[in-house]
């Protein structure tokens, strides 16, 4: 009717401009060498093209009938054995380009990368050499070019480390369960770098937020005093979840 603004009808759409998806799972496993005070990234070396023979994170693509986590959990138990581990989703990683597989400029089907982040325990982690030519513990800083767009996907999983060793008790699930202040010292300025904090001021704070147990046992390490042993209580940590900046 006159006087009345005409409501615009979307347009239908087309079909032909739906993109057709392969969705993939890709793990950034992390673990912490306290002995060395390194911090690791396992990477695998490609058995197939694209990137034939070059360095890559360990990844697979998703089946019928699993489910994205599922898929993780599965590339995980085919590279790694491991009973202590962290796992959570990442990000979801599906540019235009990022696989050469991809034709261009056609319809054809793209490769979706949904990530996952991992820390399990160094000491504790077994590697599967099975079905691939190569698999290694790489320290962060040496890390060469990966394949596909894996450099984004490490870098985007090493700041979701950081950050998550600030607010969450995530460092007790690589740590044995008895461990020492300066354990969990070490762990921390592995991964943060060593001016995050002093130890003095690192070890004061902790004991005062009051989650870590003595348990009246000590160890011996090289010629100094005996250090206390300690435990965490996960119960104690409640009322501090999600609180950003407990342990800096």
């Amino acid at each position: 009717m006159p006087g009345r603004s005409a409501k615009k009808i979307a347009d239908p759409v087309n079909k032909q401009n739906l993109a057709d998806f392969k969705v993939g799972v890709d793990n950034v496993i992390f673990s912490v060498d306290i002995a060395q005070n390194r911090l690791l990234v396992l990477l695998v070396m490609r058995p197939d093209e694209p990137f034939f023979g070059q360095w890559c994170l360990p990844g697979t693509l998703v089946r019928h009938g699993e489910s994205l986590e599922d898929a993780a959990y599965r590339i995980l138990s085919e590279k790694i054995r491991v009973n202590n581990l962290y796992l959570e989703q990442l990000y979801t990683f599906g540019g235009p380009g990022r696989d050469p597989r991809e034709a261009p400029d056609s319809f054809g089907v793209r490769y979706l990368s949904v990530s996952y982040f991992a820390l399990v325990r160094f000491a504790e982690a077994e590697l599967i050499a099975d079905g691939v030519s190569g698999i290694a513990w790489y320290p962060i800083k040496q890390v060469p070019k990966l394949g596909f767009d894996h450099n984004k996907i490490l870098e985007y999983g090493y700041r979701r480390l950081r950050n998550k060793l600030e607010y969450s008790p995530i460092a007790f699930d690589v740590l044995p369960e008895l461990f020492t202040l300066n354990d969990l010292y070490q762990l921390y300025t592995t991964v943060l770098g060593d001016n995050f904090s002093d130890y003095s001021n690192f070890r004061a704070r902790l004991l005062k937020l009051g989650f870590l147990c003595d348990t009246g046992l000590k160890v011996s390490r090289g010629a100094g005093r005996p250090a206390s042993l300690y435990r965490f209580d996960a119960e104690a940590f409640a009322p501090f979840k999600d609180k950003p900046l407990v342990f800096i």
